[in-house]
């Protein structure tokens, strides 16, 4: 197991015992880090990844504090690392993508007016490699969004948009602990645009297979990792 997800076991386990409760702050780093046996970067690690997630409130020179949110909904964020290792459902849902979202990206290059490429255009250009991971996440879930807004078919767009909204967390962990994963993904978005602005719907099947089977593979290697 990575030590920065041993971090966040560790920082669970306080949770379950009650001995951090919604509001209460962290110990000193330095204190925290040796009494769970860490280093300060894998805690400090884990602290900014529990941070992206809504478990931890880090609130500049005054410390981290848990959030406000009651005990089930802050042990089921935090239990998403588990389920990352353990419950191939994750991985399930990217598979689906990856068969249906190809299709509405197929439909949209067929059904897209010029003006609708250009903004979807404008969508990839607002955002660069120095984004944050948060921002990145929430950019890749409108462009997918919007593509398969641009398919014409509701009920497919609708589909789409709850199994995206479903993997939120997973991609924004790979964010976090891929390196790369940022400049990755906002190559692999232009060229998924590049390719519709072609007309060419073959091509853009074939680019979003492959994005959406990245990040599948990257899920498939930490499902593998031991526990």
């Amino acid at each position: 197991m990575a030590v920065t997800d041993e971090a966040i076991l560790k920082i669970k386990e306080m949770l379950l015992a009650g001995e951090l409760r919604p509001g209460d702050r962290l110990p000193p780093e330095k204190e925290l880090s040796e009494r769970l046996g860490l280093s300060r970067s894998s805690l400090r690690e884990a602290v900014k990844a529990l941070e992206v997630i809504r478990v931890l409130d880090v609130r500049r020179g005054d410390g981290t504090y848990v959030t406000s949110l009651e005990p089930r909904l802050l042990l089921e964020a935090i239990g998403f690392v588990v389920d990352l290792h353990h419950d191939g459902t994750i991985l399930e849902l990217f598979e689906v993508r990856r068969i249906l979202e190809p299709a509405a990206a197929a439909l949209a290059t067929r059904r897209a007016t010029r003006e609708a490429l250009a903004e979807l255009g404008a969508l990839v250009a607002a955002v660069d490699p120095h984004t944050s991971v948060e921002n990145l996440v929430e950019h890749d879930l409108a462009f997918h969004r919007r593509i398969a807004d641009l398919s014409g078919n509701s009920y497919l767009s609708g589909i789409l948009d709850q199994l995206s909204s479903s993997t939120h967390r997973a991609r924004i962990w790979r964010g976090l602990t891929e390196a790369g994963a940022v400049g990755r993904t906002l190559e692999e978005h232009q060229a998924i645009l590049d390719a519709m602005l072609t007309g060419d719907s073959d091509l853009v099947r074939s680019r979003l297979t492959t994005h959406i089977a990245g990040v599948e593979t990257w899920l498939a290697r930490a499902a593998e990792r031991p526990a």
